[in-house]
């Protein structure tokens, strides 16, 4: 009777076991937010599937922004071909998409109206020009209250070479894939921005095609890899807004000729 009982235990652990499964879901126009999508898949073992708007967005940045303006004006979503995977058949979906006016793309949110994502958890992973996974992830838990909505990872359009090693510490911190990594020290107090700190900064974001503002503290941390900097920056709020803080991240290799990289901004 006990071996009886035992096997049973042991089917109804395989079966719960099996049932626990992972998608990657993403919608990517210029193929950035596919890469990562792809290298994500590749090292959960997970299945995956692209989100695809029956009408294609164009690949040129203008040409889509313009769109979405109109397609926000007349209050419409585009309409996407169905998927082949079926959400109630997953536990995890890791939700993938560009980041559009800071949140996610248009097809994404046409996902969300017709899908049913009650009880699901929702992994966000987005790309950027300089920010957006915060402000997205915050209108994901507004479009989908009866999802279970997780940290997410982002990463910069300029900065997808380093997505696999990234993305490798998010899964085994977050309980996605067995693994250790050395825990990140915490952020230094923050400290008025010295000229050394201001060169980095500069050197970091100067080639960006927005004015990012004016550091004004600065806390650091070392880690086995890197320095990174957290800034605290003042800037002139956008459409000629009143002047915001925002903090913007800046990373710098300790290999022989690594230059100083900002990772993200966070408004």
């Amino acid at each position: 009777m006990k071996k009886i009982l035992l096997f049973i235990a042991m089917m109804v652990s395989m079966t719960s076991f099996a049932q626990k499964k992972s998608l990657v879901l993403y919608f990517s126009e210029s193929g950035t937010t596919k890469a990562v999508a792809e290298e994500l898949q590749k090292q959960l073992g997970a299945d995956i599937e692209s989100i695809l708007p029956e009408e294609p967005y164009s690949g040129n940045f203008q040409a889509t922004m313009q769109r979405v303006q109109k397609e926000n004006q007349s209050g419409t979503l585009p309409k996407i071909k169905p998927l082949k995977a079926k959400i109630a058949d997953y536990d995890v979906i890791f939700l993938g998409y560009p980041i559009w006016g800071g949140t996610y793309a248009s097809p994404v949110a046409s996902l969300l109206k017709e899908q049913d994502f009650a009880g699901k958890k929702i992994v966000p992973f987005c790309t950027f020009g300089s920010g957006g996974l915060n402000t997205s992830t915050d209108a994901l838990v507004k479009a989908l209250p009866k999802a279970k909505i997780q940290a997410g990872y982002g990463v910069r359009q300029a900065r997808v070479a380093a997505a696999e090693k990234e993305i490798n510490r998010f899964l085994i911190e977050n309980g996605y894939k067995k693994g250790t990594v050395a825990k990140l020290p915490a952020y230094s107090e923050q400290k008025p921005v010295t000229v050394g700190e201001m060169a980095i900064f500069e050197a970091a974001c100067s080639s960006y095609q927005f004015p990012l503002g004016t550091p004004e503290t600065c806390g650091k941390r070392t880690t086995d890899d890197s320095i990174d900097y957290e800034f605290k920056v003042k800037s002139q709020g956008f459409g000629g807004g009143g002047v915001q803080t925002s903090t913007i991240y800046v990373t710098m290799g300790k290999e022989a000729g690594a230059k100083p990289e900002f990772t993200q901004v966070v408004r």
